[in-house]
This record gives structure tokens, sequence and C-alpha cells, in this order.
């Protein structure tokens, strides 16, 4: 198994060293992540006969990240997808955000958190496996948010096969965040083909209808009956082009679901993703409500991955843990303020296994 190489991430931007930092497990996993925009650059995992592949989509050297594609794999924030014409109200305060997704603000602005250089000191050994820590202090009015907000990510790769992600932030002002990773994942192997006959489960009675600018009204509804069901596991391209006005607006599928939870803010799952060929399975399971399945539907094979591999429409998914979209507008949704004294703490968690492949 040939891994990208530290080296080639050696570099600069905005005046500080970027950097790539590879963790291992005694399974022989590998997880790698640059510290420019803490983006995950490659997960490495096994299929059912113990040969090893990397999932998800990405770049060999940090100039490409930096001139490429500023979502896969990133840390998406201070707020993980759309704030409805970029602008919120805090205590009849009205701020404004870049409108970067017009007529809206997406992933915290062009200079959010995915375009930013966080510190780092370096990969530790853990009781659960090796991890990484990583820090970024963002200003405030950065973006347009209030507050100075101290954010720090932790990545675990776990000697049970998880790469776990915790999330924990502190802010001096009244401010709203929602922090997201946003891998495109493909269990075939990146550049290996689409992921329509791949397989899903979303742990979800319900979805967030949005309107034809993916901005929700609101309105919490029911996925039986729809192409938005997923309860069982069900085969990805099946009802992807189905006239349907939430696909329409979506060029596919690019909504949040409603996870199913016993207790508000309990780590559990949120999705099994998973390919039939390879047998290789992937759990997300996440403390946050909701979690964000995109598709790839906007990916158009102009951008060149790993190896020069044209990454074209579909040929991964997203599933990004979060809260609702347009929350800071929503007084219904559940909240995404965060108050000085108050500490935000969130977990993602991926899981992976191998099925047998008859």
């Amino acid at each position: 198994m040939e891994i990208i190489k530290e080296s080639a991430f050696k570099g600069q931007f905005k005046g500080k060293a970027t950097a790539l930092y590879t963790l291992r497990n005694k399974n022989g996993l590998v997880a790698q992540i640059t510290n420019f925009g803490s983006k995950i650059v490659s997960i490495y995992v096994p299929d059912s006969k113990g040969k090893f592949a990397d999932i998800v989509l990405g770049y060999e050297t940090i100039n490409d990240y930096l001139k490429g594609n500023p979502y896969f794999g990133a840390l998406c924030g201070r707020y993980a997808n759309r704030i409805a014409n970029g602008k919120f109200i805090i205590d009849g305060k009205t701020y404004q955000l870049p409108v970067n997704n017009a007529p809206n603000s997406l992933h915290g602005g062009p200079d959010g958190f995915s375009n930013q250089v966080f510190d780092v000191k370096g990969v530790v050994k853990t009781g659960n496996g090796e991890a990484v820590e990583m820090n970024y202090l963002s200003k405030d009015g950065e973006m347009g948010y209030p507050g100075t907000l101290n954010l720090k990510v932790t990545y675990t790769l776990t000697n049970s096969n998880e790469l776990r992600l915790d999330f924990e932030a502190t802010t001096d002002k009244k401010t709203h965040i929602n922090i997201c990773s946003h891998s495109y994942f493909n269990l075939a192997g990146e550049g290996n083909g689409d992921i329509l006959n791949h397989l899903l489960r979303i742990n979800a009675d319900r979805f967030i209808p949005v309107s034809d600018v993916l901005i929700p009204s609101g309105e919490l509804r029911a996925v039986a009956g729809t192409p938005m069901d997923f309860i069982k596991p069900s085969i990805i391209g099946k009802h992807i082009d189905d006239k349907f006005d939430q696909l329409y607006y979506g060029k596919g599928y690019d909504h949040c679901w409603v996870i199913n939870k016993k207790k508000t803010g309990e780590l559990s799952l949120a999705a099994v993703y998973s390919d039939p060929k390879s047998g290789r399975v992937m759990e997300v399971h996440t403390t946050q409500p909701g979690v964000q399945l995109y598709t790839g539907n906007w990916l158009d094979g102009s951008d060149k991955g790993k190896g020069g591999k044209a990454y074209g429409a579909r040929s991964a998914l997203c599933l990004e843990t979060q809260n609702y979209p347009d929350s800071p507008n929503k007084p219904d949704f559940p909240s995404t303020l965060l108050k000085p004294g108050e500490v935000y703490n969130q977990t993602c968690l991926y899981r992976f296994y191998v099925n047998e492949v008859h």
C-alpha cells in the first residue's frame, strides 16, 4: 500500500506552514489529515480480500489543494451548510456574512475554516490509538461572525477501525457555530466509478425539505413514500433521478435528515454506507441532530484528483454530520447559538468493517 507522501504537503499559506499528518492503527488502517483546512486527505481501508484502497476524494500535494475543490475532506465552519441570504440576528443586531452560494452563505464563507491553516503539535499515541489535535483561533468579525472562537478538533484512528473526530470550541461573544467534516467517500476506492449501485441506510424517519435555493422551509417531513426513504438499506441510484421537486432542486440528494435519537446529544448511528462488490462498510455516528447526504451532483470531471483521476458526477457521497441548515433563522430548529462560558462539544465517528462478498 503506497500512501501519500508527507513531504508533498510541506508549504506555506497565509504565512503559516502546511503539513500532512499520518495516523496508523494496529490493523493497517491509515488516515491522513492536513492542517490546511483540517482536511482529511486519505483513508485506507481493506476490502473483503484484505486489499487496501483509499476511499476519499482528494489530491496528492498541497499545491493541488490550494487551487482545487475547497471542500474535499474539509472542516466546514463556522457554520456548515447554508444560511439564508447570509444573515442572522443576535440580540437585535443583524450580522451579514459573505454570500458565496447565491443568495446564501455556504460553509462559513469563502475564507471559512476550509481555507485556514490550523496549528498542530504533531501525532500522539493515546490509549485508544494514534491522534492529532488541530487548533484554530477565529477572530471576532471573521467572515462576518461575531466573537473570537477558539476551536480544537482531535482526530483519533482507533484500533477498533474507527476514525473519530471530536470538536470543542469556546467564544467570548454570542455566535453561531455548526462544524462538519466534508469528506467525499467512495467505498470502491476514490476515482473508481460512481456510487449509484452502492447501498445506503439513513437512520431517520424525517428529512428537511428545501426551496429551490436549498433553504429549509422549517418543515420536518416524513420520508415514508418518498425517494428520501433510506430507513432500510437502499440502492443510492434507484430513485435519485425521480421526478420529485426535492431531487430537482439539488440535482439529486443534497438534504439534511433528522436522525432518530433516544436522547438529544447522544453519540448514535446516523447512516450505514456499503459497497456490495468490495464488501467495505462505513458506519457514521454522531452527537449532532442531523446528517446531510450529498451525492456529488455538481462534480463534473473537471477536478483531477489523485493519480490524475477525473472525479465525475456522483463519483462519491458526503455524509456531513451537523445541525440543521439555516438554524440561526429557524427558531423551531435546535439552537446553534454558543454563548460565552459555554463549551461546544460534538463528535463524528466513522467505523469501518467488511461484509463477506458472495
